[in-house]
């Protein structure tokens, strides 16, 4: 049974931090990626991150995200810094054979958890 839970989130002032951590079960991380994805309230869900055999940011991630993973603990990570308001949303974490980022593409998901960034 594949089993994806996403937590770490709360609230934030812009310029601050927060480590998000999705526990992962029934995954082998040699099959699958991993993806981060966001989603605000009443906008389309966006694609953050992918980490498997390679990673992948999407643009706006790139110099304040970082997707890391401890495959003993079954765990990956999102860190985020330098947030601003644009980033609260929903954050969810995804599995996906393959290295897709399209989210419609995932095959198993998190719960998701809040971010709050405010100004």
């Amino acid at each position: 049974e594949v089993q994806l839970q996403a937590s770490g989130g709360g609230s934030v002032q812009a310029g601050g931090s927060l480590r998000l951590s999705c526990a992962a079960s029934g995954v082998t991380f040699d099959d699958y990626a991993i993806g981060w994805f966001r989603q605000p309230p009443g906008k389309e869900r966006e694609f953050i991150a992918r980490i498997g055999n390679s990673l992948y940011y999407a643009n706006f991630a790139k110099d304040r995200f970082l997707v890391s993973r401890d495959e003993g603990a079954n765990m990956v990570f999102l860190q985020m810094n330098s947030l601003k308001p644009e980033d609260t949303g929903v954050y969810y974490c995804a599995a996906v054979r393959g290295i897709t980022i399209t989210a419609s593409e995932y095959e198993y998901w998190g719960q998701g958890t809040q971010v709050t960034v405010s100004s």
